[in-house]
């Protein structure tokens, strides 16, 4: 048995630890199709909407530009996506799925539930970690002061 750190106390700590273990779990399936958790996320979205601008993108994914532009980059380079100045608005950069981008989604599909079977979750152990996990993020984005 290890020796207490007071980590284990520390919510904070645990939910820190149970994203990198949960991004963990993703990655051989991701490695495999060729994308990392972030640009899988992204992917997601951009699936979901079909046409995103990148603003839209950065806010839903709470990443700014600094982190996102390298991410779009590296799924443009892969043949994944494709990056288009708007016609109206040369300032909105429009992001969509290529053939091959849209492909990958049916090879990664069933990963959400890949993963909740990989951890023995029932789905209202899901439903309930999704929502306690929905409350904290939003509760935490709504506090304007700090601690």
């Amino acid at each position: 048995m290890q020796e207490p750190t007071g980590l284990e106390q520390l919510i904070c700590f645990e939910l820190y630890a149970a994203s990198r273990a949960m991004t963990g779990l993703y990655r051989p399936a991701l490695e495999a199709a060729g994308i990392t958790y972030p640009q899988y996320v992204a992917l997601r979205v951009i699936w979901q909407r079909t046409r995103i601008s990148v603003r839209e993108l950065g806010t839903i994914l709470q990443l700014d530009s600094g982190t996102l532009s390298p991410l779009l980059k590296r799924l443009e380079t892969q043949g994944l996506i494709t990056r288009r100045r708007g016609t109206d608005d040369e300032r909105v950069v429009w992001i969509t799925a290529t053939p091959q981008g849209s492909a990958l989604q049916a090879q990664v599909a069933d990963l959400p539930q890949r993963l909740a079977c990989a951890l023995d979750l029932t789905a209202e152990d899901v439903t309930t970690l999704h929502t306690l996990l929905t409350r904290v993020r939003s509760a935490a984005a709504t506090k304007s002061t700090t601690l």
